[in-house]
């Protein structure tokens, strides 16, 4: 596999996982009419279509909202497959191809339905419904339910920041001398 292609066969895969468990949740599941699944104390399988962006911020329902953040998850989609290809590091190749997976699965969902499919409801306790996201003429709806594109772009983002501020390369640093 050539160096640089690492990166965009995990943008693949993590696309793949992604439109695969959205696809297992709505048809066989039917999640969406069932609503929930009670899986784990602290996990559930929940429906939610998030018109916004990250933890539903930015709620974009109507038409011009929604195509607006398909052309900026796009630009920024763009971008990290440009740095993509230039990469040389192998870690931040994982990372970036992680995070263009999930972008490309979230713009798919958005583009398809007009929102994005998120279903993995993590809470504490009765934590969720203490930190919800109300919109207009909506029920309260928690905000840590994501989904695997969701879950990628987050630690592709957190493994890029922890490269950049621990990892130090290799290279020695000039020495400038003060004359």
């Amino acid at each position: 596999m050539r160096a640089r292609s690492f990166g965009f066969a995990i943008a693949l895969v993590v696309f793949a996982l992604d439109q695969l468990t959205k696809w297992f949740v709505a048809g066989p599941l039917e999640l969406e009419s069932v609503g929930q699944i009670v899986l784990l104390p602290i996990f559930n399988l929940s429906w939610t279509e998030n018109y916004g962006i990250s933890l539903g911020l930015f709620n974009a329902k109507t038409e011009v909202g929604r195509w607006m953040l398909v052309a900026v998850t796009g630009a920024i989609a763009i971008g990290v497959a440009i740095w993509l290809g230039r990469e040389k590091q192998r870690g931040d190749q994982l990372a970036l191809g992680m995070v263009l997976g999930g972008a490309l699965g979230n713009i798919l969902d958005r583009v398809r339905f007009g929102y994005v499919v998120d279903f993995a409801d993590l809470h504490f306790r009765t934590w969720p419904e203490q930190l919800c996201w109300s919109y207009a003429n909506d029920a309260c709806r928690p905000f840590l339910v994501f989904n695997v594109a969701d879950a990628a772009i987050s630690i592709g983002v957190v493994i890029l920041l922890l490269r950049a501020f621990l990892i130090r390369d290799g290279r020695p640093k000039e020495n400038i001398e003060h004359a």
